[in-house]
């Protein structure tokens, strides 16, 4: 029996202790892994740096303070994201109890990613622990200080057997693909993702792939061009590019063209220095396999900014390529990487044209100050998300869904969507054995007497809610015109008076209510 089954194993042994299910144990999980974070924020700062060339400070930003957030808005709403979910009746179910009811999937396995590693891969397992799974953690072997670091002291925090750390390569990977799990979240590359949707065919076993594709960015001419250069620049160099929901390529007219280059220039410049070899928060490429893949895709484009490199220490300055056409090398995959391509349209047409005509991205970017414009790429193209006027920044808000469609991946996670994502939202009925004759249409024989009955009881839907705000709306009026009759008395004694404030009071608690 391999490592790889043995772990699987005693998770699910585990799990099925029902030791997950009680909200205080999951909220007590959740508190020690935010422990991990604060007392060995030093320890993940250092692995981060040594696989990817980041300074603490980006560390923090975009990888540890995102996760507090999470961990703390899990323990916050865990009990009400976990409560039965009252849904609308019909009327033959109107008397009845009728809910969802979130529970635990069972054993999950998180495959994270090198680009992040401490992000992508420890807010999936908030959703996880949130709803009460055991999960089964296996970091990228690429940002190896880091699967090192998570591998010998999160086991210190959580619970061994529930949260346990597999550590290793393709081999492992595929070992612990052969297991059977009740849910396999994936964050990676497209062409990995098919091969761990197959594998997880096998045992019919559901599949979140969060993975990537090239995010088109499109500049209106008419918007404000130093602005929309800042943010892109920004969006695009963050992690040396090497971000899923970076900006892959520019779209704009030919007229606004040299302006954008010059703009991003300045803002290079202004980032990162003349130099940004040498400074502190411009990383590293994570490898020298990706590096030689990134100078790759230059050839046969222009360089416009940048073009820098050295292969001995993974570096590749900030570089913008221009009169890059559809069929350019550069085009031919995401790029993943500190290059920015510039591809020429006539307008707004053709780059919903030339949108459309690939694959559906993670996110598409639009800068204009047109709300129609914005509103028409919204309406006409389709991609995991849209945002308009910055970068990146979608990714910080729990409440909207991160996730892809298509070839960018299918399920999505954050914050309550997390939760669901890893929950089984099972219908629940409770019926009493009562009311029989209501029941009866439904049972053998039938007759067209009966059918039409069955048309109307089973087809119209009952608002529950509505249904109380009408009968208190009734009620309202009723004590208005008990109001309207105490007025009418000509008596002013104290009973009349207490009768007439209970009476006020009363409008009042309806009004509230209502």
């Amino acid at each position: 029996m391999s490592r790889e089954q043995l772990v699987v194993q005693r998770a699910r042994k585990s799990f099925q202790t029902g030791k997950t299910k009680p909200l205080e144990y999951r909220i007590h999980q959740l508190k020690s892994l935010l422990r991990f974070i604060s007392e060995r924020r030093r320890d993940i700062a250092e692995a981060v740096k040594k696989d990817l060339g980041k300074s603490e400070n980006g560390t923090e930003l975009f990888e540890t303070l995102g996760l507090e957030g999470e961990i703390k808005l899990a323990m916050e709403k865990v009990a009400e994201w976990a409560a039965p979910r009252p849904v609308e009746k019909n009327l033959l179910t109107i008397s009845d109890e009728v809910y969802v009811q979130p529970e635990p999937l069972g054993v999950v396995l998180i495959i994270g990613a090198w680009n992040y590693p401490w992000a992508v891969t420890l807010q999936p397992l908030v959703g996880a622990i949130a709803a009460g799974n055991a999960a089964v953690i296996k970091p990228s072997e690429v940002s190896s200080h880091s699967a090192k670091v998570m591998e010998d002291l999160l086991p210190q925090y959580l619970d061994k057997d529930l949260y346990p750390v597999v550590t290793g390569g393709v081999s492992e990977t595929q070992e612990l693909l052969r297991q059977r799990f009740d849910h396999v979240f994936y964050t990676g590359s497209s062409s990995v993702g098919k091969l761990v949707m197959e594998a997880a065919a096998r045992h019919l076993t559901p599949v979140t792939l969060e993975l990537g594709g090239k995010s088109p960015c499109y500049i209106d001419k008419n918007c404000d061009i130093t602005v929309a250069c800042r943010r892109i620049t920004w969006g695009k160099f963050v992690n040396c590019g090497q971000t899923c929901i970076a900006p892959d390529f520019i779209l704009c007219e030919p007229s606004i063209q040299s302006k954008v280059v010059e703009e991003i220039k300045k803002c290079i410049k202004e980032f990162y220095t003349e130099t940004p070899e040498t400074f502190e928060d411009y990383g590293r490429i994570i490898n020298q396999r990706h590096f030689k893949r990134l100078m790759g895709l230059m050839e046969g484009s222009t360089v416009a900014v940048g073009g820098d490199s050295d292969e001995s220490q993974c570096y590749i300055a900030p570089t913008v390529l221009k009169d890059v056409t559809g069929e350019s090398k550069v085009m031919t995959e995401e790029i993943f990487g500190p290059l920015l391509p510039i591809i020429t349209v006539s307008g707004v047409d053709e780059a919903i044209q030339f949108i459309n005509e690939r694959e559906k991205p993670l996110v598409i970017y639009v800068f204009s100050h047109d709300n129609k414009l914005i509103k028409r790429v919204i309406a006409e193209t389709s991609s995991g998300a849209l945002l308009a006027n910055d970068c990146l920044v979608h990714f910080t808000v729990a409440a909207l869904p991160f996730g892809g469609v298509g070839n960018s991946g299918m399920g999505s996670y954050h914050g309550r969507h997390s939760f669901n994502q890893l929950s089984h939202l099972r219908s629940c009925l409770i019926k009493q054995l009562k009311m029989e004759g209501v029941n009866s249409m439904r049972y053998p024989p039938h007759t067209d007497k009966k059918l039409g009955w069955a048309r109307f009881f089973l087809l119209k839907q009952v608002n529950v809610g509505r249904l109380q705000r009408m009968a208190l709306l009734a009620a309202l009026a009723g004590l208005a015109a008990f109001v309207v009759q105490v007025k009418e008395l000509k008596y002013t004694g104290p009973v009349h008076r207490g009768i007439k404030g209970f009476a006020l009071v009363s409008l009042m608690f309806c009004f509230t209510r209502l």
